[in-house]
């Protein structure tokens, strides 16, 4: 059985299955904020949506980074450090890629069990 969250007619915000939650990418809730705002509200949506899930970042498996400028590393990286489970980081890939709106800096997808 597949369990989605917050469905709607193109996507779901997570979809669970076989004990693992896989999250749709998360994105920012200010437009134009600096990286490290922009990343801190990102691990907030991640944190509501594994906890919908019956998961949390303690569980993550896997998170995947993209940046829309790889000069934002060192910034996003200071707000994940912060966010991160001490002895629990995931695996994890980071990117530079065009986003879908050019007012974001970063979205996070991520996997983890639930």
């Amino acid at each position: 059985m597949i369990q989605r969250i917050d469905a709607g007619p193109r996507m779901s915000e997570a979809s669970i299955h076989g004990g693992v939650v896989y999250l749709a990418g998360q994105v920012p809730e200010t437009d134009g904020a600096d990286i490290e705002t922009q990343t801190s509200e990102v691990l907030a949506a991640i944190d509501a949506l594994l906890a919908q899930a019956g998961s949390d970042k303690n569980r993550i498996l896997r998170a995947q980074i993209f940046l829309a400028d790889i000069g934002d590393f060192a910034g996003m990286n200071r707000a994940w450090d912060a966010w991160v489970a001490p002895g629990n980081a995931p695996s994890r890939a980071t990117v530079e890629a065009r986003l879908a709106r050019p007012e974001w800096k970063v979205e996070i997808v991520v996997t983890a069990a639930v």
